[in-house]
């Protein structure tokens, strides 16, 4: 079976021991939604700093009248001890940003694309109204930016700040859990007004930067699955759709915690789209992955390139088994990769008997040199050949196929769970969910790969 991948942490394909999480190869994992840090008081400046601050926000452009108001309380009422001057003064100037971005908001949601456009300065609009076009093909339900931080001045850009923003949002489901999104957003001052002058993409990881940040999307919407590609592929929706409703249908069986995605969104790549979207640098066997956005979603991108029009039913099973099994926080842990993957790949083969799958001969070439019996050392290198990686997937897949026979899909989802979600050593997971001794286990899985590669 073709290589796919989940990137535990959002690196690709097989995350890094985190620094934290994106879950499977999303963030980042996205910030835990809650107040952003403002609560983080700097130490009260001498009253020099504080007038050189003050000097400099005069020449940044930041309004006369607004200043003003900071050394009138300064001069005339008690100074607030918990906050200088200079930060209230990024703090004020940063509600009235975000106040423009609430607004933006609502008029998003409300399909309002002139008040969308209203906040930014006409350079600013072209990338904006591309946005707000692909937000509103995937039918955003939930838009909710928040500062995540305090607007700082831009350097070289005098008179222009920057404010970070985490954005939570919802496609389709308006009571989903949210996922996020941290942007930053570059602003001046026209008048007294803050006008928003650029919007970056996303570049935090795991995740990177969005399909709908960067690229025009064309979208087709079902019951279990939401589509996109870029508007030259388009023709090609109506299949594409009706493929991951079926596969949909697979991987919600996987769903490790009981409660299957809301909804599985799923990004067709062309070539140039597979190196930028989710911020590219795939190994070059992967031909789809599933990256954590937060919110317990995992995104689903397919590479067009590398997809002949029979191998998309099982890689699109395959990878949305990873967005229905995997936690909002990834795994990162190399030794259970053949579990991730064998558990995609198991749901990949949809039931089709172990004669049939197709990745036998590279098993068979993985046993006879390059692997060292060890399915904690099963993971391949990014830059494996397609051999080495192939026979890995379908090792992992033999692994899990001989549990499930053994003990059934339930028992295994528990140890699944218990190992990835739960992060328990496979020695812990194998006693209390099989009763059995991991050692034997792991034995009687690499036989069974051994006579069924023949």
């Amino acid at each position: 079976m073709r290589p796919a991948t989940v990137n535990g942490d959002g690196s690709s394909p097989l995350p890094a021991p985190p620094s934290p999480a994106v879950v499977g190869p999303v963030p980042l994992l996205p910030a835990t939604p809650g107040l952003p840090p403002a609560s983080r008081q700097p130490r009260r400046p001498q009253l020099w700093i504080v007038l050189a601050v003050v000097l400099v926000l005069v020449a940044c452009g930041v309004p006369g009248v607004l200043l003003l108001g900071l050394v009138g309380n300064a001069a005339g009422r008690p100074a607030d001890r918990a906050e200088d001057p200079a930060t209230a003064a990024a703090r004020r100037l940063g509600q009235r940003m975000t106040a423009e971005l609430d607004r933006q908001a609502g008029a998003l949601l409300g399909g309002d694309r002139a008040g969308f456009l209203a906040v930014a300065e006409p350079a600013a609009r072209p990338a904006l109204t591309r946005r707000y076009a692909a937000l509103r093909a995937l039918r955003v339900t939930v838009w909710r930016p928040a500062a995540d931080g305090l607007p700082a001045a831009v350097a070289g850009r005098p008179g222009e700040w920057r404010l970070p923003v985490r954005v939570d949002y919802c496609f389709v489901v308006p009571d989903c859990t949210p996922s996020s999104v941290e942007i930053g957003t570059r602003w001046r001052m026209v008048g007294e007004e803050p006008r928003l002058v650029a919007v970056e993409e996303s570049r935090a990881k795991p995740a990177g930067a969005r399909p709908w940040e960067v690229s025009d999307l064309a979208v087709a919407v079902g019951k279990r699955a939401v589509v996109a590609t870029t508007p030259g592929r388009r023709a090609e929706l109506p299949g594409l759709l009706a493929q991951a409703e079926a596969a949909a249908r697979v991987a919600d069986r996987y769903a490790v915690n009981g409660a299957p995605p809301d909804r599985y969104l799923v990004f067709y790549a062309g070539r140039a789209e597979w190196q930028r979207w989710y911020g590219g640098g795939r190994p070059k066997w992967t031909a789809g992955y599933a990256v954590g956005v937060g919110g317990g979603h995992h995104d689903v991108v397919l590479n067009a390139q590398s997809l002949s029009p029979t191998g998309v039913d099982d890689l699109l099973r395959h990878e949305l088994t990873h967005a229905a099994s995997l936690p909002d926080r990834g795994y990162s842990d190399r030794s259970s990769w053949w579990l991730v993957e064998g558990l995609a790949e198991y749901a990949g083969a949809d039931g089709q008997p172990v004669d049939r799958y197709e990745g036998l001969a590279e098993v068979r070439r993985l046993l006879r040199g390059g692997w060292t019996g060890r399915l904690d050392a099963l993971a391949p290198a990014d830059d494996a050949s397609d051999d080495r990686v192939g026979g890995a997937y379908g090792v992992g897949y033999l692994a899990v196929r001989h549990l499930v026979d053994r003990y059934g899909e339930q028992r295994v989802l528990d140890f699944f769970r218990a190992v990835v979600d739960e992060r328990r050593t496979v020695d812990a997971a194998a006693a209390e969910v099989f009763g059995e001794r991991w050692s034997s286990l792991h034995d009687d899985c690499v036989e069974y790969v051994r006579a069924a590669a023949g």
